[in-house]
């Protein structure tokens, strides 16, 4: 069994693994290229919502260390690279830190240790980029002197039910030993490990999960769109639709997708189809459809000031929550910023509401922050929910607003226009 584990790269996917190793007994550390990070975790301070003081105070009590150096990766058993893999300027996919990782555990890899690579990127990576780099730089053989897996991550910021111990992890190997060993290695803290025959068929699972989740928002967005014009409840179709216990999952529609995995990762199967003279249709259109959205919340708004006759030009609209999803801090991809910018051209005075973030800034402006959810009735011609966070569900005072747009579904009321 693993004694000794260094996990790369501390955000919402490593420090959770961390956190887990550490519970089973392993002796854990935590490499990040960002020193306030590591000093963070040092003093005890989370920078991951679903990571609280308390879980940082148990890890260090349990003999975590977070740091800069990377000289305890020659101290581990096994070494879990967890970093970033975004987009770049052209919408290609950024492989920057998933290399500059790779070649820092080549520096100080020792023989029988097994590298497992989670950040999300297209099939191949691991073993066109990620095995040469090791190698040359380590002079070792993986599949020999090494073990190399990926190992996708599926976790879920924010989802209270499913957490890194009870979702499936699947485990795709360079050779069958490979696979064996990484099985192994989660089988010690994660309830259900479901090996696959390869690395690219462990990459590429990943992207088929959410490429799936990203056509199907884009079909139902679709829908809500047609649905309106017609004047049909799509939202009492989609529940009467989820009735059938077979052959239907219910998706339901939103302001745009946002967040580390449906906005990035189909773009990484596009890029890898482009190489080889394909074209994956669907997933093209399902990008048209999702950038669409946020022009059409905005045109939604100016509707519902055009039925109290007021116009957009200096109206003030309220957006509440401009996080990606309910209930978490993470404002990457939000949709919030390109309804925002929309509404700003169109000539509105936009402000925002949101606990779980200090500042929102779009286009290099500061968007005025309300702070009292009672203020909001007085300050809003529309509120626009775009986030069902709690402390929007759970308030009374949003009864008080003229107009509500909600893009969640879940508000009720003669104020509220649902998309």
């Amino acid at each position: 069994m693993t004694s000794s584990l260094t996990v790369v790269g501390l955000g919402y996917v490593g420090l959770p693994m961390a956190l887990e190793a550490c519970r089973v007994g392993m002796r854990v550390s935590g490499l990040d290229s960002d020193p306030s990070v590591a000093s963070g975790l040092t003093a005890g301070l989370s920078h991951v919502d679903d990571i609280d003081s308390t879980d940082i105070a148990e890890m260090l009590t349990l003999g975590f260390n977070a740091t800069t150096d990377p000289g305890c990766i020659g101290d581990s058993d096994v070494i879990i690279i967890c970093v970033p893999t975004p987009l770049d300027k052209d919408r290609n996919p950024d492989l920057a830190a998933v290399k500059e990782a790779a070649i820092t555990v080549a520096e100080h890899l020792q023989p029988g240790s097994l590298i497992v690579l989670e950040s999300t990127t297209y099939p191949g990576t691991t073993e066109d980029m990620v095995q040469p780099l090791v190698e040359e730089k380590s002079g070792l053989t993986a599949g020999v002197d090494f073990n190399l897996v990926y190992s996708p991550e599926r976790i879920d910021p924010g989802n209270p039910e499913w957490g890194l111990c009870n979702t499936p992890k699947i485990v795709g190997g360079l050779t069958s030993a490979c696979t064996e060993r990484g099985v192994q290695f989660y089988s010690q803290f994660v309830d259900t490990v479901v090996p696959t025959v390869g690395l690219r068929e462990a990459e590429f699972a990943k992207l088929l999960e959410n490429t799936y989740r990203h056509v199907n928002i884009a079909l139902i967005n679709e829908m809500a769109v047609f649905c309106h014009e017609i004047g049909i409840d799509l939202w009492a179709s989609i529940d009467a639709a989820a009735t059938k216990p077979f052959g239907f999952e219910a998706f339901r529609p939103g302001p745009g997708v946002g967040g580390h995995c449906i906005p990035i990762d189909p773009n990484y199967l596009s890029w890898v189809a482009k190489r080889i003279g394909y074209r994956l249709r669907f997933v093209e259109l399902a990008q048209e459809v999702s950038e669409r959205m946020p022009a059409y919340v905005a045109r939604r708004a100016q509707d519902a000031l055009n039925r109290s006759m007021k116009p957009m030009n200096g109206s003030r609209i309220v957006i509440a929550g401009v996080t990606y999803k309910a209930n978490v801090s993470d404002q990457r991809e939000s949709p919030a910023k390109p309804v925002t910018a929309h509404l700003k051209a169109m000539g509105a005075n936009v402000s925002f509401i949101d606990s779980h973030v200090d500042s929102f800034t779009v286009a290099g402006e500061e968007i005025p922050r309300i702070v009292d959810i009672g203020d909001v009735a007085k300050a809003a011609d529309v509120l626009i929910i775009l986030q069902a966070h709690n402390e929007f569900l759970d308030s009374r005072e949003l009864g008080h607003v003229d107009c509500i747009l909600d893009t969640s579904g879940k508000f009720f009321g003669d104020n509220v226009d649902r998309l």
